[in-house]
């Protein structure tokens, strides 16, 4: 075989190993453009939409992650409007006027454990954060933007059921039963009462924004995907045989080229010989 015999099986080596190298990437990546190399417009659209995809799957987790915080949220105001409702009855209770001094301070402890048991409602953390201290907004971030949900004050202070110095502000002995100081002070509590709803209200109208934009989220992400698999995932099985196909075409060119040097060595050592035998006739010549 000549020289130019054993380049052109060097270059069908070549390019078998090159197709054996790409059906390769192609079946261990799953991707029919695993590099830009493969095609760079199909690679580019396709890392787009990768990258668009890691967006909504954090959009989706952003959306849990902050509803899981406006359970535990919620789950302490609802504590709490339980607590003022209890509050309100032992009012009611006290402003009966059948109450001895007794019955009145054993009622005044049952509204100062109401209200230490709110300001223990307000106290309520998620991963290390206050919730209902009134210094807590929710942010959650979205590949559609932002949304704050806000989280009020639902202490006896930010409920107005005890004052700046943290004195209460529903005494019974103060009241002494009288009319004027029992409806003020189920006044206090109803006020209190509205603002806890509100609160309730807000965290309720805010996780059904969230669900909503999780499922919004969902669907982008199956739509996102099935085109992205339409235009990208990688054919195994066809791959599989394109690899053998270029495995046994990179096996076939190496023995031609082994074959090749093989022959041409032979030939060269043939010539050598001819001169050899030659050069010595014409030395005994």
């Amino acid at each position: 075989m000549s020289i130019s015999g054993i380049n052109s099986s060097l270059n069908q080596l070549n390019r078998a190993q090159s197709l054996q190298s790409q059906s390769i990437q192609r079946i261990a990546t799953g991707s029919k453009h695993p590099s830009a190399a493969s095609g760079a417009s199909d690679y580019a659209i396709a890392q787009k939409m990768q990258y668009n995809l890691g967006g909504i799957r954090q959009s989706t987790a952003n959306t849990q992650t902050a509803n899981s915080m406006l359970n535990v949220a919620g789950g302490a105001v609802s504590n709490t409007i339980s607590s003022l409702s209890s509050l309100k009855e032992t009012l009611l209770n006290a402003a009966n006027g059948t109450n001895g001094t007794t019955d009145v301070a054993a009622l005044q402890e049952s509204v100062n454990q109401t209200l230490s048991q709110i300001n223990t409602n307000a106290q309520v953390e998620y991963n290390g954060q206050k919730l209902l201290d009134g210094s807590q907004t929710v942010t959650v971030a979205g590949i559609d933007g932002y949304d704050n949900v806000s989280l009020g004050d639902m202490s006896t202070k930010g409920l107005g059921l005890t004052d700046s110095q943290g004195n209460s502000n529903i005494n019974l002995q103060e009241a002494n039963g009288s009319v004027s100081g029992l409806s003020q002070a189920l006044d206090t509590v109803d006020a209190a009462l509205n603002k806890a709803l509100d609160q309730a209200t807000n965290i309720g109208a805010a996780q059904q924004g969230m669900e909503y934009q999780s499922a919004n989220y969902t669907t982008m992400e199956e739509n996102l995907q099935s085109a992205l698999s339409t235009s990208d995932d990688a054919d195994i099985a066809a791959e599989s045989v394109n690899n053998a196909s270029a495995n046994a075409q990179s096996q076939m060119a190496l023995f031609a080229v082994k074959q090749g040097l093989q022959n041409f060595s032979q030939q060269m050592l043939g010539t050598l010989n001819n001169h050899s035998r030659g050069a010595a006739y014409n030395m005994l010549s």
